[in-house]
């Protein structure tokens, strides 16, 4: 079996969420908007019958968000939801600029950017933004930056950054920061102008603080406070 992680155009479209994505992205925001707090208990019957489905999807939805640190599970105790903390999408945004800035080198030294697929991804961004659709502007911004992780051809990076539930990540910081969505779309449009302008050094630099600003750290990449940035 092929690894579609080592060609960029197998990247798949947009597609309808899977039940236990649509339950997972309930419950996320139910805990990131404060509905569902520190010790809540998820029952997975519960849950089930919410949702109309069997307690597979649900047991799904509850391992994914366990691996975010949001929940905690334990054996005849059930599942519980721990505090939220936005650490958590600090240390994220930080790996992923360590993870993105090598796969920007690596696709832009190997010439193999998908600038069609990127342009895509930038335009549904446009789409979304003017429609306020933040779930949609979440996943073509996931959509976007996959591309380019995969055109780096580099399967451990690419395993690497997936196992930082991208999606699942990003719509928290877009319910926890809450930027104006014209200027997701506009920072997407900048750093896509960048990578086609050929300089690799500053298309690197862009990839890293497009994620470190996400990550509101007191220092930008470079270790300097940001007040004096």
């Amino acid at each position: 079996m092929s690894d579609p992680t080592a060609n960029p155009s197998a990247a798949p479209r947009s597609t309808r969420p899977t039940l236990s994505r649509q339950i997972r992205d309930g419950l996320l925001q139910r805990i990131v908007s404060g509905e569902l707090g520190a010790g809540d208990r998820l029952i997975e019957t519960r849950i089930a019958r919410e949702f109309g489905t069997s307690q597979a999807p649900v047991r799904e939805a509850l391992r994914q968000l366990e691996g975010l640190g949001l929940i905690e599970s334990r054996p005849r105790h059930g599942s519980r939801v721990l505090p939220f903390a936005e650490q958590t999408i600090r240390e994220a945004y930080i790996v992923r600029a360590a993870l993105e800035e090598t796969a920007t080198r690596l696709a832009m030294l190997a010439g193999t950017l998908p600038f069609d697929r990127l342009e895509e991804a930038v335009e549904e961004m446009d789409r979304c933004a003017q429609a306020d659709d933040v779930h949609g502007i979440g996943l073509a911004s996931a959509r976007f930056h996959r591309h380019v992780v995969q055109a780096g051809g580099n399967a451990l990076l690419t395993r690497s950054w997936e196992a930082l539930q991208i999606e699942a990540r990003t719509a928290i910081a877009l319910m926890v920061i809450r930027p104006k969505l014209e200027r997701v779309a506009e920072e997407h449009r900048e750093l896509l102008d960048v990578m086609a302008a050929g300089d690799i050094e500053a298309a690197c630099r862009h990839a890293r603080d497009h994620q470190w600003f996400y990550a509101d750290t007191p220092h930008d990449p470079y270790g300097m406070p940001k007040h004096q940035a």
